[in-house]
This record gives C-alpha cells, structure tokens and sequence, in this order.
C-alpha cells in the first residue's frame, strides 16, 4: 500500500470525536487533521482554547510518526515532550492542524507543527518527541 492516503482507515479515538476532530489526509511522516470552530472549542475570550490546539498539534504529529501503509498493521505511539508556539488568533471558521514526521528512529521520532485556519492565518507552531509502543490488547503493532 505504501504511501496511499490513510484517512480513511481510522476512526476517531473518543477525545477527538468528542471535540470533532477529522483526520483528513495521513501518508507517510504527514498527517491532517480539521477542526470546525464551533462554541463548545470555545475559551472566556470566545476563540478555540489553547489547550484544542495543543490538543490538534499533538495529534496531527502523532499521527505523522506512526504511518505504516497498512491498515492492518496500526503503529501507535506516546508524546514524550510537546512544545506549542501560540502566535495568533485564527480568523476562519475551521483549524487545520499539519504534522510531519522530522526524523527519529527505530523507539522513538520528531516531528513538527502547524496550525493554520482556512484561510491560512497562522495560529500556533509546535514540536514533539514521540516514543512508540505496543498496541493496545488485541492488536498488533507491525514489526520497524
């Protein structure tokens, strides 16, 4: 399968799905996820909280490192350190969230952030460390 868009295969894990996030493009070190900014992302200021977009840029980044072409073959992985830049305020109606797997190796990768609005205001610049680990009971992790 290779790099085929892998979007499609997975569902969203139940903290995502509360807050709506959708994973809309994943390949090989990439990952997209978007997010409607809707009043229940909301903080007293009436803008997403900076936790949602530490939340979009961890996710997205996790997802970067942990591309394997097969759906059956899920990798998974842990933050080690999240580093968030918040820059500006999004003047959209939707977060995008871009991650891109930086290097790494075979324990443990880096990656990097962006979080934009539609119209491509830049709201925050992040950067991770990552630690795979095994799959959650019943799956299997495929072999590095």
């Amino acid at each position: 399968m290779g790099d085929t868009d892998g979007a499609a295969w997975e569902s969203p894990y139940p903290f995502a799905s509360h807050i709506g996030m959708d994973l809309t493009s994943w390949t090989r070190d990439f990952a997209r996820i978007e997010l409607p900014i809707v009043p229940h992302i909301g903080n007293r200021h009436g803008i997403p909280h900076g936790g949602v977009h530490a939340s979009l840029l961890d996710t997205c980044m996790g997802y970067a490192g942990c591309f394997t072409g097969d759906p059956e073959a899920r990798r998974y992985c842990l933050t080690l350190n999240l580093s968030v830049n918040y820059i500006g305020r999004p003047e959209g109606a939707r977060l995008i969230a871009e991650g891109r797997r930086t290097g790494g190796g075979a324990k443990t990768f880096f990656a990097e952030g962006r979080l934009v609005d539609e119209l491509g205001t830049l709201v925050a610049s992040s950067t991770g460390v990552f630690r795979y680990v095994s799959a959650p009971q019943g799956e299997t992790t495929p072999v590095a």
